[in-house]
């Protein structure tokens, strides 16, 4: 078995001949480049047991010969694609499962029988062996398609698969050929549009989680393990968010950069890094962005579509309505600019040449502290932030609110990170009230911002007064429930002892 480990990167048709130029590869190269024709065909069950289980199987012609390929296991990191390997030579287009087994490939159990193509994969391949910074990388710039019967979908892709050294001199090389032509960080694989193909489904919106974490595991890797996490949470979501396929693939990006924000604040108390600062201080910029974009949503789905289903025939509402969408509009052809531009792709690019680099491996200080204890210390400085802005809640005006919807969505995030190191049942309802109370600022808040929207209007003053008026009803609702929730919160024990 070996363990494939490559960064994949889109770049389109039109820049692949002028890298295929540059004088930095021929610097770097070891050999000439070789073009080769990969034919592979895909095999799964008519249910896609395989691709359920994270598996992919496939036939391979690289010239007169077939491979026969497995791949199973790892997953995607920053970008990194990481996939266990069995691979064997086989007689022709044919499945061998003796030679795979006889090479340590397992198959899941009842399978073997229903094996069937289901998509094919056929693009030529430049391959050039690179010598970088003292590491061995293939570079490989694939031109083809991928079929599933009538459907059909372009391959072009840059793949650096590390032969030998560090997975952070993927990235470092993948920074360096970014400042020659445009690239995008592929999250999905070739073998995964296939099945997309084969199966007609558009994106998934992804939900976060979080790795396992046990209490025998050091504080670095765990943390490594968190942004990984959070990284992974955000780029899975955002091909949905460019086509605009559904609201939640944007919610989903933002909460996912909300949460990369709260482990790298976290990472910045474990050991200082000037690196790490400037990742975190861009995520926060990015937050912002996509915040302003967040605003609008809520204003135009929410608020002023909730008033309209009220008054459907009122002319005004209707006019604010409508100025409100193309205002939302901009701000998403802004954002979408934004998950395309160089400057979002290298971000990408240095967070994985970080999280693979030298600062996990230097030494911190206080490192007999243990990763329970580490938790509990987070835990308790963002229970303390939250206690300290709920004070005279009854009296407190919007901007505090704010701050304490901030305190108590860094608690719940840390608790959800953290939660495995703990009692599962205690951490469940103590994120559930947490979860409660920030439902109810975060309403809250959002009529804080349509305010603010609404001040920059200046037209339709009578339908502007009327959304005022409905905004303060609401805010008096939200207020009594924000006090009931509260005190449920301030009673409730901590799982952390």
């Amino acid at each position: 078995m070996a363990v494939e480990t490559e960064l994949k990167l889109f770049i389109a048709p039109e820049h692949l001949d002028r890298l295929k130029r540059h004088p930095l590869l021929k610097t770097l190269g070891v050999a000439r480049a070789a073009t080769q024709r990969l034919y592979s065909v895909y095999y799964d069950t008519p249910q896609l047991t395989l691709h359920d289980k994270a598996m992919a199987l496939r036939l391979r012609r690289v010239g007169k010969q077939w491979l026969q390929t497995l791949k199973g296991g790892g997953g995607v990191q920053a970008g990194l694609h990481r996939r266990n390997e069995w691979e064997v030579p086989v007689a022709g287009e044919v499945l061998d499962c003796d030679a795979l087994k006889a090479c340590g490939g397992k198959l899941p159990k009842g399978v073997r029988k229903q094996l069937q193509p289901v998509f094919v994969t056929d693009f030529s391949r430049n391959v050039r062996l690179l010598h970088f910074e003292g590491a061995e990388i293939e570079l490989c710039l694939d031109r083809g398609e991928i079929r599933a019967g009538k459907a059909m979908r372009e391959v072009s892709e840059l793949e650096l698969e590390l032969k030998s050294g560090e997975p952070q001199q993927l990235f470092r090389l993948a920074l360096m050929l970014l400042e020659i032509v445009p690239l995008e960080v592929e999250h999905t694989s070739k073998a995964e549009y296939g099945y997309r193909l084969f199966s007609a489904a558009q994106p998934a919106v992804r939900k976060a989680t979080f790795p396992h974490l046990d209490t025998s595991q050091d504080i670095a890797t765990a943390l490594q393990d968190m942004i990984g996490a959070c990284l992974l949470h955000v780029q899975a979501n955002v091909p949905g968010a460019i086509l605009h396929l559904d609201e939640e693939f944007l919610h989903q990006v933002r909460v996912g950069l909300r949460r990369l924000r709260v482990v790298l604040a976290m990472a910045e108390t474990f050991r200082a890094d000037a690196e790490l600062s400037a990742l975190h201080e861009q995520v926060a910029e990015l937050c912002v962005e996509f915040g302003r974009l967040r605003e609008w949503d809520v204003f135009v789905t929410q608020t002023l579509e909730q008033m309209r289903a009220r008054l459907p025939d009122h002319a005004g509402l209707c006019a604010v309505l409508e100025a409100s969408g193309k205002q939302r509009a901009q701000h998403h052809a802004a954002v979408v600019r934004r998950f395309r531009s160089p400057d979002y792709q290298r971000l990408l690019l240095r967070f994985g040449a970080w999280l693979y680099g030298d600062y996990w491996r230097a030494p911190v200080a206080g490192a007999g502290l243990g990763l329970q204890d580490f938790a509990v210390r987070m835990l308790e400085q963002r229970s303390k932030q939250v206690g300290k802005r709920g004070k005279h809640l009854a009296v407190i005006e919007a901007g505090r609110l704010h701050q304490l919807r901030i305190a108590c969505k860094k608690l719940r995030y840390s608790a959800e990170m953290f939660g495995s190191l703990f009692a599962g049942g205690k951490v469940k309802s103590y994120v559930a009230l947490l979860a409660d109370l920030q439902d109810i600022l975060g309403l809250l808040n959002d009529i804080a911002v349509a305010h603010r929207l609404l001040d920059a209007m200046e037209k339709q003053h009578e339908t502007l007064a009327l959304i005022r008026g409905w905004l303060e009803h609401e805010r008096a609702v939200q207020m009594a429930r924000l006090d009931v929730a509260w005190d449920c919160f301030c009673r409730a024990k901590k799982f952390w002892g």
